[in-house]
């Protein structure tokens, strides 16, 4: 008997050895999976120091709320400037039409981003792309710095001279320091929409684009990211084919995005966390100020009680130029009257 104890006690032993080691191999494996996934995502992310290019000739920066030990994520006022890219960078951004080969890349898309103190509400005003503007000299990544125009359209400044250059003629627009710039790409928003699930949009009329490639009939519709981005391109489908009207169907994206996240429970699937995190970091271009995992998760973070509901968006208010009735120019007062509200 007191060997077969010996042998049993021995048994359940080499038993719990083994399931100690089984235990041990997997928490191992998953701290190295985590620390990879980390590394991988950090360096996707790709930056443009544009604080460093541009000094301190910018509007002063907002009063900013400090941080405290109860509350360690930022919730002061912010102003982010969004644009997206029509590059042709990858075979996945030729693939879904990015710009031509020749010459620079365009942001067809352009949006600020305001948060509002204790970042519950926010305010996204898009400024067409066909806006008139004075541009700014800018500096070149070269050296030297492009001569100053007038009258050339907005999106002629990141063509030019990039981020730092489309930063520049924002502020100089507005009048208002743009606190961080983040860039996506044609590919990067399909994907992103791909893995977060889709998005639901109700359009009001039916849509025929041939340049987008989009049909759709009135009404409600689950997009994949495909489509989605056809719909972000849309333009001579809809109204009277301006700029305008792909700026509200683009609002209505900026919203069904913000549903489709609070409606998808990232943290109980860290498969689609991980696919979502890395359709996003793989296509973005930010500022130095965000060209970490862990700023951009704490920027998530603080952002994390916005709502389509707590989000309005307005377009920046504009009228027909006066020399060119396909452009339009900023509407006074009414224009200067909106940046002073996000300063």
């Amino acid at each position: 008997m007191g060997r077969a104890r010996w042998a049993g006690w021995a048994n359940r032993s080499r038993l719990l050895r083994a399931a100690g080691i089984a235990v041990g191999c997997v928490l191992v494996v998953s701290a190295v999976g985590a620390a990879w996934a980390y590394w991988h995502l950090n360096h996707n992310i790709r930056s443009v120091d544009i604080d460093g290019a541009l000094g301190d000739d910018r509007p002063a920066r907002g009063m900013t709320t400090p941080t405290t030990s109860a509350s360690p994520l930022p919730s002061g006022a912010l102003n982010i400037l969004v644009l997206g890219s029509d590059s042709r960078d990858g075979e996945r951004n030729k693939e879904l039409g990015g710009g031509s080969t020749e010459g620079a890349a365009r942001s067809d898309t352009a949006m600020i981003i305001h948060v509002d103190e204790g970042r519950s509400e926010a305010t996204v005003v898009s400024i067409p792309r066909d806006t008139l503007v004075t541009r700014p000299s800018c500096p070149r990544a070269e050296g030297g710095s492009t001569a100053q125009a007038q009258g050339v359209m907005f999106n002629s400044a990141y063509a030019l001279g990039g981020p730092v250059c489309a930063v520049k003629t924002v502020e100089s627009l507005t009048d208002v320091r743009m606190d961080h710039y983040i860039e996506i790409d044609f590919a990067g928003f399909a994907d992103l929409v791909d893995a977060l699930g889709g998005v639901t949009v109700t359009t009001e009329e039916d849509i025929s684009d041939e340049d987008s490639h989009l049909e759709l009939e009135a009404g409600t519709h689950h997009l994949d990211g495909t489509e989605a981005l056809a719909l972000a391109r849309t333009r001579h489908g809809i109204g009277d084919g301006s700029d305008l009207g792909r700026i509200g169907l683009q609002q209505k994206l900026v919203k069904a995005l913000l549903d489709q996240v609070s409606s998808t429970d990232l943290l109980t699937s860290p498969a689609r966390l991980y696919r979502v995190a890395d359709a996003l970091t793989s296509s973005l271009i930010t500022d130095t100020g965000l060209n970490s995992l862990t700023e951009l998760m704490d920027l998530g973070q603080s952002l994390q009680s916005l709502s389509s509901t707590t989000t309005e968006t307005v377009t920046m208010p504009v009228v027909p130029a006066p020399w060119d009735r396909n452009r339009v120019v900023a509407q006074e007062p009414e224009a200067g009257e909106l940046w002073e509200s996000l300063r």
